[in-house]
């Protein structure tokens, strides 16, 4: 994984939505300025952060 989902840095939530949406707002922008190919590197970035963050992520016990 490129990144530790289990880091403290991503215990509250706020922090994991705001990792997740800041990437995929960006692709936004790229396609919106007809930049393709970025677009779909961020769109990439923020659906595997929402993966890695929400879906392979372990609870906190």
């Amino acid at each position: 994984m490129l990144i530790d989902p289990q880091n403290p840095f991503f215990r509250p939530l706020w922090v994991r939505i705001l990792c997740v949406l800041l990437p995929l707002l960006w692709a936004g922008v790229e396609f919106r300025n007809d930049a393709p190919f970025w677009g779909v590197l961020f769109g990439a970035a923020g659906v595997y952060l929402f993966v890695a963050l929400f879906i392979q992520r372990k609870s906190d016990d």
